[in-house]
């Protein structure tokens, strides 16, 4: 005997989106009847101020009717009408939301099963790297690039199970402790640093205070990485990209500042809206958009209390910065 299936939260919320538009409806049918209502009303007091019966002439036929009772006939009838509305709205709401209810749940079972396929090779990999490392040295230079290797193991393991987590309609909790996001942000660059070898291009990290804020570890880290990918994306081979990690009253900043020739063909305020394009290769690079990666950095920072921003850009560079709030004492407040 099978288990009745469950309500996804899919499910849940188109039902109520359905429940919204039904009452709209009434909402709207309502009015209509409360203006229909209010005209009748006017025109049979317009109506009784008429001759009587006695003024008329002979043979004439009168009907009385109540205005009272009539008034009260139409409220009623009014009533059931908006209801009806109501119950053919939600009808249809119901049945036109459904080929997207589907939509959805096919959506939401392809990241389930992606996620949980990429685990079990993801364990294999840090099974082997953890081989390796017992062969190597951990000072030396494969020591290092095997740790580093790992970290960015675990990372993208992270990155799996927040997929899975999302997936499942699990609600997404922060950390318990607050990142250090100095340290994180140095991390993050290191990795970037290595990417950036291959184009000559320098990657430098720099504190001016800095602190702990209240992010998960992992959502910081995705903002981080797309604000340099973005960077590095629109920097020429030999520039600079130069990360700043600062302190503003209660927000933690980190600014992240290119040598590129800026962002002129793009309107500043679309830069964060997904799937924004540039219609040049200003940088050389061969990559003529900006994607979806900006558009993550600020539904991470919105997120999490904070906010991303276009600082400056110009034909000497672009500088974009994550401002998050700080956590006190690095640890988390009741």
């Amino acid at each position: 005997m099978t288990e009745p299936r469950r309500p996804g939260p899919d499910h849940v919320e188109l039902r109520r989106a359905a429940l919204r538009i039904a009452l709209r409806i009434s909402a709207a049918c309502g009015a209509l009847v409360l203006c229909l209502l209010a005209v009748a009303t006017v025109y049979l007091f317009s109506k009784s101020g008429g001759p009587g019966p006695d003024a008329a002439e002979p043979g004439s036929v009168f009907v009385s009717l109540d205005t009272r009772d009539l008034i009260r006939d139409m409220i009623v009838v009014g009533l059931v009408g908006v209801v009806l509305a109501g119950v053919i709205g939600w009808f249809s709401a119901r049945s036109s939301i459904r080929p997207l209810s589907d939509a959805l749940a096919r959506q939401r079972r392809f990241v389930q099963d992606a996620s949980h396929e990429m685990r079990t090779p993801l364990a294999i990999l840090d099974a082997r790297v953890q081989l390796a490392q017992r062969t190597s040295p951990a000072d030396s230079g494969t020591g290092q690039a095997l740790a580093q290797i790992r970290q960015d193991t675990a990372a993208l393991t992270e990155l799996v199970d927040g997929l899975l987590e999302a997936a499942t309609g699990g609600e997404v909790t922060p950390d318990a402790e607050p990142v250090d996001v100095g340290a994180l942000t140095a991390e993050v660059v290191k990795s970037a640093a290595q990417l950036a070898e291959s184009r000559q291009v320098s990657v430098d990290c720099a504190t001016q205070g800095g602190g702990f804020a209240r992010i998960r570890a992992q959502s910081l880290r995705r903002a981080l990485l797309a604000l340099l990918e973005n960077a590095l994306a629109h920097t020429p081979d030999g520039g600079r990209v130069t990360v700043t990690v600062g302190r503003e009253r209660d927000m933690v900043t980190v600014s992240v500042a290119d040598t590129g020739s800026g962002i002129s063909d793009v309107d500043r305020q679309r830069i964060f809206e997904r799937f924004v394009h540039s219609s040049s290769d200003s940088a050389g690079t061969g990559r003529r958009g900006y994607g979806i990666g900006l558009a993550l950095v600020q539904e991470i920072a919105t997120q999490a209390g904070g906010r991303a921003e276009l600082v400056r850009t110009g034909s000497d560079g672009t500088v974009m910065r994550l401002v998050l709030p700080a956590a006190k004492h690095g640890r988390a407040q009741p």
